[in-house]
């Protein structure tokens, strides 16, 4: 058996992207469109690791979905999990459960996905503003 991808519905390309890849690092390794289906689907992987991919689907026909907290979570391990959770309050993301450990923290993708970041190796030095912010929303 081999893991191959999670799949997320999201409701508009740009803004997924936008988070995914400029926010979190993601890149695009594969894109597949369906006029008959109506859909697009979008593969992305952490640089180096394209065996694990995440696949946003998008379908062009509106829906609305409900309980992406249901979902769970997509979990990645990063380097600096301050320097990244700096990198998404700056565009405007944000940080449900900061990183007051030095050690975890929690986002939420545009459509509401639960993303947790996992500091590579040992926990950094708790540090501000992230060891006094309080959690914000669900997460």
């Amino acid at each position: 058996m081999k893991y191959l991808h999670t799949m997320v519905r999201v409701t508009d390309i740009d803004a997924s992207l936008k988070f995914y890849c400029d926010g979190l690092g993601l890149q695009e390794v594969k894109r597949n469109e369906s006029e008959k289906g109506r859909f697009t689907l979008i593969f992305l992987c952490a640089p180096g690791d394209e065996d694990a991919k995440v696949e946003l689907t998008y379908n062009w026909d509106p829906e609305e979905y409900t309980g992406g907290r249901n979902f769970g979570h997509l979990a990645y391990r990063v380097d600096d999990i301050y320097a990244l959770c700096q990198h998404l309050s700056d565009m405007g993301v944000v940080i449900n459960r900061p990183p007051r450990d030095g050690h975890m923290a929690f986002v939420r993708s545009p459509d509401g996905i639960s993303i947790e970041l996992i500091q590579a190796g040992d926990s950094l030095p708790p540090q501000e503003p992230w060891a006094s912010m309080p959690n914000t929303g669900k997460w």
